[in-house]
């Protein structure tokens, strides 16, 4: 008697496979859901069996790569690794589609490699393939993706007797897989697989093996075959979309405020509504922005110690809808831009040009992605000064990018020694190393202390002395600034600084403190007339 768990709404339910006649041969099992409450519920024929059922170490597992051993799909990564490498790719991407998928396939496999040593893999399901094989058990891979790609994740992993796949003009799908496991290993097999395109399959086998189905499917799937074992989806619901969409990088549009914060205009409506506008589409433009810039990274952010737990990266969320939520956040980016100013909307064009760029080129390259990075923060401001109408001083300007130049330097660092520790000696897909710490931290340490040379000079500044009523209390902020720059970069040194510098200071309950200080003495300058005795 085979058993596997299920759960119908909140009774607990066994299914049980018992035979629909008592003939010991060419028998017809049937599943019964059965309530330990109400008794049997009902019975449906599952699949005809040819003799009882022999040890499943007697009959070999196939099983599928995309979907199943790996959350992942091979071929959309290389067509994103493809078209990374140039985006001229589409136009070969579209003459290829023309000769076929398998000719396809071997054009793509052709040009890119998957580094199978970075894929994401569903470790339960390894665990239990390793302990059929160490029972035994022949284990073959079955895949639709190029064979290229399936010899080498059979290398890595090294629990496969055998490999089936995609090549020459031979598509391995559907019935063309069916057909190809059958010439290998018979007519009995179980088969591992994810997806309705494997119904086929599940069909004319002797049990299934389900891996991340949907419920409908699963369900679909039990009126036909023995299921063998059940491997259900890791899904992390609304908080893994959170992290995809890094809503917790959406504080660093709050810089959209800063020229509100620095004409004291918080309590006109008519621009605050406006810029609080112009931040949902900056928010919405930055996730669609990360989104593409981590499904064009995914190798190296496998590679890294804590980025390799992206949803991207760890497939958690898969690429297609990856891109969809960027479609759909980048029309709702413009869209909002639109509703504030046409000049606000082209800050934002220019803003995801230059984001674009760093993601495809720029970020590659050793101290021009920092300068990028201070300049797309500087912009920030910018498109916060257009849609209140509020001018932006030069000063405030220069600040913005040194002070920008700073943390960005600090972030640089962080990953640096980071890699140190791991006893690496290179970060992978930019032009940084360990040793460049020397001149990194320097160039930190300079670019911050002339910011707070800029604030003094703004502070002397006649204008200044003529807006605010006690404009020498801002001495006491450039003070502040100095311990606030000086705490990031020991925090960094300690290699306690695990976010981007922005965000770790709306993070770190000191940084908070300290920042809700410096804003109230600039209130308190601006405001209060302090008489010198």
């Amino acid at each position: 008697m085979h058993r596997d768990n299920i759960h119908h709404g909140k009774l607990p339910i066994r299914r049980i496979l018992r035979p629909f006649s008592g003939q010991s041969h060419d028998e017809k099992w049937v599943a019964i859901h059965f309530d330990s409450q109400s008794g049997w519920l009902d019975g449906e024929p599952v699949k005809q069996f040819e003799g009882s059922m022999s040890s499943k170490t007697d009959i070999p597992l196939v099983v599928d790569l995309d979907g199943t051993l790996t959350p992942t799909d091979t071929l959309i990564e290389s067509l994103i690794k493809l078209i990374k490498l140039s985006p001229l790719n589409f136009v070969w991407i579209a003459l290829w589609l023309l000769k076929g998928k398998a000719l396809f396939k071997e054009a793509v496999a052709g040009k890119v490699r998957i580094a199978s040593e970075h894929l994401p893999y569903r470790q339960s399901l390894l665990n239990y393939l390793s302990e059929q094989k160490s029972g035994g058990r022949k284990i073959v891979l079955a895949t639709a993706a190029h064979r290229s790609i399936a010899l080498a994740v059979s290398e890595h992993l090294g629990l496969f007797d055998a490999v089936l796949a995609t090549e020459n003009s031979i598509n391995l799908k559907g019935s063309a897989k069916l057909s190809a496991i059958q010439a290998h290993v018979g007519d009995r097999f179980v088969y591992a697989g994810d997806s309705a395109a494997d119904l086929p399959i599940w069909r004319a086998a002797e049990s299934a093996i389900l891996v991340s189905v949907s419920p409908s499917l699963a369900k679909n799937v039990r009126k036909i075959v023995a299921i063998e074992q059940e491997f259900p989806a890791d899904t992390g619901g609304i908080t893994v979309w959170l992290r995809a969409l890094r809503v917790h990088q959406w504080s660093k549009n709050l810089l959209l405020f800063v020229p509100l914060l620095t004409a004291f205009s918080f309590f006109d409506i008519s621009k605050l509504s406006a810029v609080a506008v112009g931040f949902l589409s900056f928010s919405f433009a930055a996730s669609a922005t990360y989104i593409v810039n981590d499904l064009l990274d995914l190798d190296n952010d496998r590679s890294h110690p804590r980025k390799r737990l992206r949803p991207f990266a760890s497939a958690s969320i898969p690429i297609s809808q990856g891109l969809c939520a960027a479609a759909v956040a980048l029309t709702l980016s413009l869209a909002m831009a639109l509703y504030v100013s046409a000049a606000f909307a082209q800050l934002l064009l220019l803003y995801l040009i230059i984001t674009s760029a760093y993601s495809w080129i720029l970020k590659e390259y050793v101290i021009i992605d920092v300068i990028v990075l201070s300049l797309l923060y500087t912009l920030r401001i910018l498109a916060g000064s257009v849609g209140s109408g509020i001018p932006t001083s030069s000063w405030l300007l220069a600040f913005s990018v040194f002070i920008f130049l700073s943390l960005a330097l600090v972030k640089r660092c962080a990953e640096l020694i980071a890699l140190e520790e791991m006893g690496k000696d290179a970060t992978q897909g930019r032009d940084y190393r360990v040793t460049d710490l020397s001149v990194i931290w320097p160039l930190g340490v300079g670019a911050a202390l002339c910011s707070v040379v800029i604030f003094g000079l703004f502070i002397s500044d006649a204008a200044t002395r003529a807006r605010y009523a006690t404009p020498d209390l801002l001495w006491l902020v450039a003070i502040g600034l100095i311990y606030w720059l000086t705490r990031l970069l020991i925090k960094t040194s300690r290699g306690e600084m695990y976010d981007d510098p922005i965000v770790y200071a709306v993070k770190d309950f000191g940084s908070r403190i300290t920042v809700i200080g410096l804003i109230t003495l600039m209130l308190t300058a601006h405001f209060m007339v302090i008489e010198s005795t």
